[in-house]
């Protein structure tokens, strides 16, 4: 068998207002939800100090992140993912990549310890709830990475890789 020499005249374009690329994140969402994610965040992460409005909504900003993720963002500018076709119509309270970017930068150690108090909470709601840990009844160790280090200049390139 041989390939084809010629190169293809085919295109495809995904602009349809209506589409929804992730219509996954439709059930993760809701489950997030049914955890208690959002309230998880407003009530135990506060960044009242953030001059530039950064620390308003951070319920809505966090979940808008793990969407994002679900999605497959890497970085902040592919959280705009959450912006595409049919997205608005299917969630609402999504922020734009340089809300979501500046929210970030507004964390301090603190306020990441804050976030993981909620991370801790949300990770056994989400376990009872779905039943990830069969055996549970006995002692289940679940180790979560949750490393943060700033990352800039030519290392944020190394460190990626």
């Amino acid at each position: 068998m041989k390939s084809s020499h010629s190169s293809a005249a085919t295109f495809a374009a995904f602009d349809d207002p209506n589409l929804l690329a992730y219509g996954g994140l439709a059930p993760a969402v809701r489950l997030a939800e049914r955890c208690g994610l959002p309230g998880l965040v407003r009530a135990r992460v506060r960044l009242d100090e953030a001059g530039n409005g950064a620390g308003a909504a951070p319920d809505a900003k966090v979940m808008s992140l793990v969407a994002a993720m679900l999605a497959g963002a890497e970085s902040i500018d592919d959280t705009d993912v959450l912006r595409h076709g049919a997205m608005r119509r299917a969630f609402t309270g999504m922020h734009a990549p340089s809300t979501l970017g500046s929210f970030l930068r507004a964390f301090t150690w603190g306020h990441v310890r804050q976030l993981q108090s909620a991370a801790r909470v949300f990770t056994c709601q989400l376990s009872g709830h779905c039943n990830l840990l069969p055996g549970s009844d006995q002692v289940v160790y679940l180790d979560i990475d949750s490393k943060v280090k700033q990352v800039y200049g030519a290392m944020k390139n190394e460190l990626r890789a």
